[in-house]
C-alpha cells in the first residue's frame, strides 16, 4: 500500500479495497521497522492513530466521508497538537504537551485524516539540513550519509521513504521546497496568509507559512484543499476566496508564459542541476508553453536581507522561552537573572543562539536603522521585482537549490555556506508569493528539483502546471533503491 499516492489511497478506501485501520497499521509498522534508518519521526502516535482509523472506518461505512477520511499523514513537529508532545526539534520544548490544536491540525482532524505522528525538524525551524535538531540529524532516503534538507527534513524524508503518504511542513525561507528538492518529492509553500499560522510555533512571523509535502501535485492539491482558508484566530490570515485546487489540475497549458530569471543560472549553480532544469523547461514547451528570459535584479540581496529580518523576528518570538511559563527550566537557579540565562543557554542549540544574537543586535537602538529598516526597504525592492515580472509572465521557473544533497556534517561548521543553499527560495518568502518544488530529474545520482513561483494566491495555477508536467514525466515516481526493493508487507 505504501507505493500508492494519497489520491490512490483515498480511492482505495472509497472502493473498500482496504480499511483505514489496515492502512494505518501498515504505515505504523513501516515507521517502527524502518525509521531507525532515517530518524524522520520525533513522536509516533500509534494508539491515537488506530483510534482515529477506527472512527474513520465507521464514517466510511456510512458513506459520510471527505477526500482524506481515513488516510494517514504525518505532521511537522512545529504544529501544536493537543495531548501530544510538540517540541519544535528543541530541548527547550522537549517536555511541552499543548492543551490545544493548531488550526491546521484541527482542519485535518475535521477532514477525517489520521495522524501517524510528529516529524523531526531543525530546531525552531532554523536550518537548511535538519542537523540542528535536538533529536539528531535526519538522513536522506536516497543516500543516508547525506542531509534531507531543512527545516522540514523529517517530513520530506518520511514521504520519500514512504513511511507516510504525505506530510505537513512549514517554509520560512525555503524549508518546504529545499528538502522536497533534495528528497525527490513535491512541496508547496502557499501565499503568505493562505494557511493559518495559529498554533504553528513561530520562527519569523512575517515569513512563516505552512504547506503540503507529498509525492505528487495532485496529492498536494488534496492537502491544500484542507489546509487553506481564513482563520479569525490568525491576524495575518487572508480572507481571499479559496479555490478548489483539484478542479483545475488538468487545464491546458497552451499559451502559458514561463519566465526564466537570468540571475538563477549563473555562478554557483551545479551544471547537472541546470541541465535537469533546462530539460524540464523543454518538456513544458512541448506542452504548449513559451519561455521568456526575465530579470530579478535584487536577487543577490535576498540572502543578506533575509538573515537580518528572520533573526530579528526570531529574537522577539523566542523571548517567550524563559523557563518561567512552560518548557525547559534550568535546575536550582540562584535568582531570576540566573533562571533566564541558564535556561536559554542550556535549552537552545548553537544555531538558534546565533540567530537570536544576530537579531537582537540588528534590532538594538544604535543599529535598527542601519540593519533592520534597511533590510525591510530591500525586501520591498525584491517584491517589486516580482510584481514587474508577473506583468510579463505567468510563472517563474528555475532550480530550487544550487546543489544536490550534501553530506551530513559537510557544512555544519560553515553557517554562510549553509545559508547560501537557500539562495533561490528566500526571495519568494520575502515577497510573500507561492512557490513549489517538483522532482525534475537527477544530478550526480541525486534528486534535482524544479522551482515554480506564482503570483499571489495562484496556488491552483501552480498545481495545474506541476500536475501536467507530472503527467508527462515520471520523475516523481522514482524511488530510492532501498525503498523500491521493499516488498509489500
Amino acid at each position: 500500500m505504501h507505493d500508492k499516492t494519497l489520491a490512490e489511497l483515498s480511492q482505495g478506501l472509497a472502493d473498500k479495497a482496504f480499511s483505514s485501520v489496515e492502512l494505518t497499521e501498515h504505515f505504523l509498522k513501516r515507521i517502527n521497522d524502518l525509521d531507525g534508518n532515517y530518524n524522520s519521526f520525533i513522536t509516533i502516535t500509534e494508539e491515537q492513530a488506530v483510534a482515529q482509523a477506527k472512527a474513520a472506518d465507521e464514517q466510511l461505512a456510512k458513506g459520510n466521508t471527505q477526500a482524506l477520511t481515513g488516510v494517514p499523514i504525518a505532521h511537522k513537529d512545529i504544529f501544536c497538537t493537543e495531548g501530544v508532545k510538540t517540541s519544535c526539534g528543541s530541548k527547550m520544548l522537549d517536555n511541552f504537551v499543548p492543551p490545544y490544536n493548531a488550526t491546521v491540525i484541527e482542519k485535518f482532524n475535521a477532514a477525517g485524516a489520521i495522524s501517524l505522528g510528529k516529524t523531526n525538524m531543525d530546531e525552531f525551524a532554523m536550518g537548511s539540513s535538519n542537523e540542528t535538531s535536538f533529536y539528531g540529524s535526519v538522513k536522506n532516503p536516497w543516500n543516508t550519509s547525506c542531509v534531507p534538507g531543512g527545516s522540514s527534513g523529517g517530513s520530506a524524508a518520511a514521504v520519500a521513504a514512504r513511511l507516510a503518504p504525505a506530510a505537513t511542513g512549514t517554509d520560512t525561507g525555503g524549508s518546504i521546497r529545499q528538502p522536497a528538492a533534495l528528497c525527490g518529492i513535491t512541496g508547496l509553500k502557499p501565499t503568505y496568509g493562505r494557511v493559518s499560522r495559529y498554533g504553528m510555533i513561530a520562527f519569523a512571523s512575517s515569513l512563516d507559512q505552512g504547506g503540503p509535502m507529498t509525492q505528487t501535485a495532485e496529492d498536494a492539491a488534496l492537502l491544500l484543499n484542507v489546509m487553506a482558508g481564513f482563520d479569525a484566530k490568525d491576524s495575518t490570515s487572508s480572507d481571499t476566496a479559496v479555490a478548489d485546487y483539484i478542479a483545475t489540475l488538468n487545464d491546458d497549458l497552451s499559451g502559458l508564459t514561463i519566465g526564466l530569471p537570468k540571475e538563477y543560472f549563473g555562478e554557483g549553480l551545479d551544471p547537472a542541476i541546470e541541465a535537469s532544469v533546462q530539460a524540464a523547461i523543454k518538456e513544458y514547451e512541448q506542452l504548449g508553453a513559451s519561455v521568456k528570459e526575465i530579470s530579478l535584479p535584487n536577487t543577490d540581496l535576498a540572502v543578506p536581507c533575509y538573515y537580518v529580518i528572520a533573526p530579528s523576528e526570531a529574537s522577539a518570538n523566542l523571548s517567550r522561552f524563559d523557563g518561567v511559563r512552560y518548557g525547559y527550566r534550568c535546575e536550582d537557579p540562584k535568582d531570576l537573572h540566573d533562571l533566564y540565562t541558564r535556561t536559554r543557554e542550556e535549552g537552545f542549540g548553537e544555531e538558534v543562539k546565533r540567530r537570536i544574537l544576530v537579531g537582537t543586535y540588528a534590532l538594538s537602538a544604535g543599529f535598527y536603522d542601519a540593519y533592520y529598516k534597511k533590510a525591510q526597504q530591500i525586501r520591498r525592492l525584491i517584491k517589486n521585482d516580482f510584481v514587474e515580472a508577473f506583468k510579463e509572465v505567468d510563472v517563474i521557473m528555475g532550480p530550487t537549490v544550487p546543489n544536490t544533497a550534501f553530506g551530513i556534517g559537510e557544512k555544519s561548521n560553515d553557517p554562510v555556506a549553509m545559508y547560501l543553499e537557500d539562495i533561490y527560495t528566500i526571495s519568494t518568502n520575502l515577497a510573500g508569493l507561492p512557490g513549489m518544488s517538483i522532482p525534475a530529474g537527477f544530478a550526480n545520482g541525486k534528486p534535482a528539483g524544479l522551482q515554480l513561483t506564482g503570483n499571489y494566491f495562484a496556488e491552483a495555477k501552480l498545481l495545474n502546471i506541476a500536475h501536467r508536467f507530472q503527467q508527462a514525466t515520471d520523475w516523481h515516481k522514482q524511488l530510492p533503491a532501498t525503498i523500491a526493493d521493499q516488498v509489500e508487507g
